[in-house]
């Protein structure tokens, strides 16, 4: 048994090759303590440890969950966050919008950041890491909120946690920033069977449209964001002059839509005046 006869039960169950090849070297790291400098020295593999690597990757490959909830962690803007079926798995467009949100803190020296559906914490832990400020994130899942707080221990963040339906458990207290990457399918859409996986209430919304909660934070927001307060919202796929239009109507300005590197638009961010 090698490296490249477990690559190939991925890629038999219909995983890419360059992906099965990654997901491999992710499953050896994991379960083997072994690192790319290994790999590239040659330094030998035990047998029994790369038996459960192969073990993994058949049971990857039988019920396409997740190689990330297999290993139980995931990388984000370089650093590791410990993630469960009970957060969302954190992935490369959220990095774009956190970019997004701390270019916005630091240029305009904000103090205050609320993190609405905060999941494994990946956004909360990134901005206080990176920024001068103080963060808030909530979630309305209580086992969300238990690994957010794991990984801002693990990262040694301070960080706020509020379990709280968006703002309900929030009282009277104003932000500089509203960050959020919320629930943005609609109801309904049939999605890719890895994404099955991941919690249900952090990916669907009620609706048909999948702004429900882009709206809702948009108009309860502005009780709950100080003078010149901005919000930045990861986007959904044809979802941003829908969104747009729902800040306009409740009187925000400068509002901005930055693309991914598919050309998607991804972020957009808005000031209330």
């Amino acid at each position: 048994m090698n490296i490249q006869e477990i690559v190939s039960i991925l890629v038999s169950a219909g995983i890419e090759p360059n992906e099965s090849a990654k997901e491999v070297k992710m499953l050896i790291e994991h379960f083997c303590n072994y690192s790319t400098k290994d790999i590239i020295m040659g330094k030998p593999l035990d047998y029994e440890k790369l038996k459960v690597v192969k073990q993994k990757a058949e049971l990857r490959a039988k019920t396409r969950q997740p190689i990330q909830y297999i290993i139980g962690s995931a990388y984000f803007m370089g650093n590791l966050y410990k993630v469960t079926p009970s957060v969302l798995i954190p992935r490369d467009e959220t990095e774009i919008v956190v970019s997004n949100a701390i270019n916005i803190i630091n240029k305009n020296s904000l103090k205050t950041i609320l993190d609405i559906g905060t999941g494994s914490g990946c956004i909360a832990c990134t901005v206080s890491e990176r920024c001068k400020c103080s963060v808030t994130a909530t979630d309305i899942s209580e086992k969300a909120l238990n690994i957010a707080k794991t990984n801002s221990e693990n990262l040694f963040q301070k960080i706020e946690f509020i379990q709280s339906d968006l703002f309900e458990k929030l009282d009277n207290k104003k932000y500089d920033m509203i960050i959020s990457n919320p629930p943005y399918i609609p109801k309904g859409t049939t999605l890719q069977k890895e994404v099955q996986f991941e919690p249900k209430t952090a990916l669907y919304t009620n609706d048909s449209t999948g702004c429900e909660f882009y709206e809702k934070i948009i108009e309860q927001g502005k009780n709950h964001l100080n003078k010149n307060g901005f919000i930045v919202f990861e986007l959904g796929i044809n979802e941003s002059e829908q969104v747009k239009l729902s800040f306009e109507k409740n009187g925000y300005i400068n509002i901005l839509i930055e693309k991914d590197l598919a050309g998607i638009d991804r972020v957009i961010s808005a000031q209330i005046s």
